[in-house]
């Protein structure tokens, strides 16, 4: 009986088996395994963003070994998915930060709801902004506050660096261009209320950076003369420096920038005939960079806010101008110029 020849045939379902071949100098047979693997790509959810609370809030942080006190005012809606511009709002001297809310009427805030920005209203140490004019009426360094405010708020709530802003009125006027020009890599444009240039600051260069600036001024301001000349201080005992007038400041400003010396004159409508006032606008235009110079004349108008608190009564301030409102000319001003 022949030998019994067995087959064994092995069947798998579902893999294939090993690969034989042949080594053609040897003749021994190599076997190469082979396999699928399938592989599994977690599903990726993108982060969620982080709420800030809306409203008004107090902060504070140590700075020179001082603690500074702000109000932010946070705008509904307001998340790290999206960067927002920041406007700083700078009260004048002897004023706080409380104050400055109530003298704008909260319209910045008002606007800041409407289109999405942050609001910062700082304190100055014993009420009184160091603006660089005399050292003896202060020597705190808010510029490193206000320069160490921004980089918190770029941080903390995603604002976007390209559209920080300052405005501020009289030594907070002064202190807003203090700031244009020691931290212009990080301000994007000032816009001084109650404002003329100090001669000392018109020795100096306006800011390193081409700046776009607004300047609101009432020909009738009792403390910032039109035609220049000196200043006192909050008690009015002593002058703390002597000012440019303000056409020689919108000269300043014009030069700098490189703008068009030839401005586009407008007269603004007399809205209010009973506040005693008119608008002018004188606009410089084509600055390099893409800046401009722009001067509201409040033509009667006195140290005030336009558009801003007033009583029925004339204060010792002046006239304040009803027919335009401050707030809003200067975030019109703002929205269209960034770093």
């Amino acid at each position: 009986m022949p030998p019994l020849l067995a087959i064994i045939v092995i069947m798998v379902t579902g893999c294939s088996g090993p690969a034989a071949t042949t080594n053609p100098v040897t003749n021994a047979k190599t076997v190469t395994a082979t396999s699928t693997v399938t592989v599994t790509t977690p599903t990726m959810t993108p982060p969620i963003p982080t709420a800030y609370p809306a409203g008004d809030h107090t902060g504070s942080l140590i700075w020179d070994v001082q603690t500074r006190t702000y109000i932010v005012h946070i705008p509904p809606g307001a998340d790290s998915s999206k960067s927002r511009p920041l406007v700083f709002c700078l009260h004048g001297a002897g004023g706080t930060a409380d104050e400055m809310v109530k003298l704008t009427l909260g319209g910045f805030n008002t606007l800041a709801d409407r289109d999405g920005f942050f609001v910062v209203y700082p304190d100055a140490l014993d009420n009184k902004w160091n603006d660089h004019r005399d050292p003896e009426f202060s020597q705190s360094d808010d510029v490193g506050f206000i320069s160490e405010l921004i980089k918190q708020f770029i941080r903390n709530y995603n604002v976007d660096s390209k559209r920080v802003y300052v405005t501020g009125i009289s030594n907070g006027s002064q202190m807003s261009m203090c700031l244009a020009r020691e931290l212009s890599d990080q301000i994007a444009a000032a816009a001084p209320v109650a404002y003329s240039m100090s001669e000392k600051s018109a020795g100096l260069p306006v800011a390193t950076l081409p700046m776009s600036v607004l300047v609101m001024t009432g020909t009738q301001d009792p403390l910032v003369l039109w035609e220049g000349g000196e200043v006192p201080d909050m008690g009015g005992e002593r002058m703390i420096g002597p000012m440019l007038s303000v056409r020689d400041t919108i000269n300043t400003l014009v030069a700098f920038n490189q703008c068009d010396p030839t401005p586009t004159i407008t007269w603004l409508p007399d809205k209010d005939p009973g506040d005693g006032t008119r608008v002018g606008v004188e606009d410089y235009r084509g600055g390099k960079d893409g800046t401009e110079v722009v001067l509201y004349a409040i033509i009667g108008g006195g140290h005030t806010w336009p558009g801003g608190f007033h009583t029925s009564q004339e204060g010792a301030g002046g006239k304040t101008c009803l027919d335009i409102d401050a707030n809003e000319v200067i975030w019109n001003f703002f929205k269209q110029h960034s770093r």
